[in-house]
């Protein structure tokens, strides 16, 4: 049930709705549909911005993410080659100086070596609309293979989890659509790509993720019948999750769908927190798949 009042409140709150028919997708934005359908209308349609919280301490929240950002900037630095000694010379922060020297020591092994891009964006089209997705690392030996890493600065209690999430199916179906780039201009074979978790705090444990045509063209028809289901939705206010205990605590939203006041405890919050600071993917210039 939703408070009272909430519709104007929702109004006075709205930064600009938009319509279905415009909507671009990421991983991000199809896994709160998947979480929580009322989730992604009122962020993606309606542009509620709402002043809750989602973990506390709210300060050491934002903490963490920034010190994820920082690494994953490193990271990118680091690609570009620039030295390693440059970039140790900024460290200040313990948590920070120790996913570096678990990056120096043990990063992801047997990466393809020929292109090595970090922060790269792709985008292709999806059942009439954008799909997009930046990711942490490309690497690739064209025309043999092609490797995703993410890197992971928080580490999930389950990592085994996040094969289920859409990050692992967004990310390998769209570089087989949108890769060719980095496959010497050929299109991208299924069985080419695999992607790699790689935890900053668990460096010798990376998480892999095969790819091949029966999973690829499983995450297709799982991607096009999500974003029909969005598109075709028409509920002036649209389901809410069941997932109370999990999804609720962690919402921003919480309150204002009467799901709670109080935010969830940090340590009990189980995904990356970087991401926590949002990223605009359509202010970001990607290789489009045309």
């Amino acid at each position: 049930m939703l408070l009272d009042g909430q519709d104007s409140r929702e109004k006075e709150r709205n930064q600009g709705g938009r319509s279905q028919r415009d909507l671009q997708f990421s991983q991000h934005s199809l896994q709160d549909y998947t979480d929580c359908p009322r989730r992604f209308q009122l962020r993606y349609l309606l542009g509620v911005t709402w002043p809750t919280v989602k973990a506390e301490p709210i300060a050491e929240m934002e903490k963490r993410a920034r010190l994820g950002q920082r690494f994953h900037r490193m990271v990118q630095q680091y690609f570009l080659g620039i030295p390693a000694g440059r970039l140790e010379a900024g460290l200040d922060d313990e948590n920070l100086g120790r996913w570096w020297h678990n990056f120096m020591a043990a990063p992801p092994h047997n990466l393809p070596t020929g292109i090595r891009r970090a922060e790269v964006s792709l985008a292709a089209s999806l059942a009439g609309h954008r799909l997009v997705a930046r990711y942490d690392l490309l690497a690739a030996d064209p025309g043999e293979r092609l490797t995703i890493v993410d890197w992971k600065t928080s580490l999930p209690k389950n990592p085994k989890r996040l094969l289920s999430q859409l990050q692992s199916v967004v990310y390998p179906y769209l570089l087989v659509k949108a890769g060719a780039a980095f496959n010497g201009g050929q299109p991208v074979q299924p069985e080419q790509v695999t992607m790699v978790y790689w935890f900053a705090d668990s460096p010798d444990d990376p998480l892999t993720l095969a790819y091949d045509a029966a999973r690829h063209a499983a995450n297709h028809e799982r991607l096009v019948a999500l974003v029909r289901e969005i598109v075709a939705r028409n509920e002036e206010i649209w389901p809410l999750t069941d997932d109370v205990a999990r999804t609720c605590k962690f919402c921003a939203y919480r309150s204002l769908c009467d799901r709670g006041s109080i935010a969830g405890d940090l340590d009990d919050l189980d995904e990356d927190l970087e991401e926590l600071l949002d990223i605009d993917l359509e202010q970001v210039a990607a290789i489009p798949f045309e």
